[in-house]
């Protein structure tokens, strides 16, 4: 029996405010998670995690087992302790890999066969190896395998997928046995509502602790995204966690909260990080910009990270241009700050009742980031893996 559970203390319309409580600690929800694919967020320490609110991170199978391998994290005691991160940690299974390697993999009824992109050597995951994996790396809550389906196949291949996943849900069910980590189903369907609805009440039927909303976000328009998204939420219990897998743009943890969605996570902050581009309440601000260059101010005068409280737009524009190690830390200390503070500000919302003014008024001020530059960054995403 799971020792995971949650607690919703706080409703308006579909938004939820309530608490995970997890074996590393309770998470105040809604939550965003930063993500530490290699069991590290970038550029970042666990005291710079905590310093910035993060109270669970993420890792991911696939790259674990490739390097260092879960055998050896497991003789350390396990990722928490091997990365002396003493807060909760989610890991994910691998699955995202299915879509992002497709060109290194290939996918059968039983296993997935990856030729790793790091020596050309295969790798088969299989659901069970999966979760021997996950099991062995020791995180709080660990995700189910599962096909992830372009955005783009035909509606006969997101079919065959998504009852694939179904399939290997219930094999992943079986496996697991470690009662101090809880398995999350993942739901999927493609870019077809109906598909959607029927995955969120099968993977329900499993009675998972909580469950993952796969294969959103990987290609097609923000407005359908959100739409499917609705769809997906529809048949997924209220007393249960759920998770949108790979958002992390300001305005989509919003809206995303607003169709009842309690946990997000994404490489988003940290990637364009170390491009030079921060969030703001206005949108997005690039560093690289000339006007940063005489700025005395900080990104955000009512920001309350490390970055904002003692260093200059100035500043940051100069590391940036000698390409210093220091700003990449200092500009990712921002833009994790920004959407942990965005979810804190969001719960409070929640519980005051006043949710709904606080996302009518956010969204009438941020500039939502071109369509062409989104999906431009989504494709170096992938390349990059």
């Amino acid at each position: 029996m799971t020792t995971l559970r949650i607690t919703i203390e706080r409703t308006e319309g579909a938004a939820r405010a309530g608490v995970l409580h997890t074996p590393h600690g309770d998470i105040p929800m809604p939550v965003f998670m930063p993500v530490g694919t290699y069991g590290v967020v970038r550029t970042m320490s666990p005291d710079e995690l905590r310093a910035v609110g993060a109270g669970i991170i993420l890792g991911n199978t696939y790259h674990l087992l490739l390097r260092p391998g879960p055998e050896l994290i497991a003789r350390r005691g396990g990722l928490h302790r091997f990365m002396s991160w003493p807060g909760a940690i989610l890991t994910d299974s691998g699955g995202f890999q299915v879509f992002s390697l497709a060109k290194f993999r290939r996918v059968g009824e039983d296993e997935v066969s990856f030729r790793s992109h790091i020596d050309g050597a295969e790798v088969v995951l299989s659901p069970e190896r999966v979760v021997e994996v996950e099991q062995a790396l020791g995180a709080d809550i660990a995700m189910c395998f599962d096909e992830c389906p372009a955005h783009e196949v035909d509606r006969e291949y997101a079919r065959a997928a998504t009852e694939r996943t179904h399939r290997w849900a219930r094999r992943c069910r079986e496996a697991h046995s470690r009662p101090d980590q809880a398995l999350f189903g993942i739901c999927q369907g493609g870019l077809f509502p109906d598909m959607r609805r029927d995955s969120a009440r099968t993977l329900a039927d499993l009675d998972f602790p909580g469950y993952g909303i796969g294969g959103l976000s990987v290609g097609e328009e923000k407005a359908r995204t959100l739409d499917l998204l609705v769809d997906s939420v529809e048949g997924l219990p209220a007393e249960k966690p759920r998770y949108l897998m790979g958002v992390g743009s300001p305005e989509d943890l919003i809206e995303g909260v607003a169709r009842g969605v309690d946990m997000f996570d994404c490489v988003l902050p940290t990637r364009i990080a170390r491009n030079g581009a921060l969030f703001t309440r206005r949108g997005r601000l690039n560093l690289k910009n000339a006007a940063c260059r005489e700025d005395d101010g900080p990104i955000e005068a009512d920001c309350d990270c490390y970055t904002c409280r003692h260093f200059s737009l100035a500043y940051l524009h100069h590391l940036n241009r000698v390409e210093e190690t220091l700003g990449l830390r200092l500009t990712t200390i921002h833009n994790l700050r920004f959407l942990i503070r965005l979810m804190e500000q969001v719960r409070s919302a929640i519980l005051e009742g006043s949710f709904a003014a606080f996302r009518a008024a956010f969204l009438s001020g941020y500039r939502v980031t071109d369509q062409e530059v989104r999906h431009e960054q989504k494709a170096r995403s992938l390349r990059s893996q």
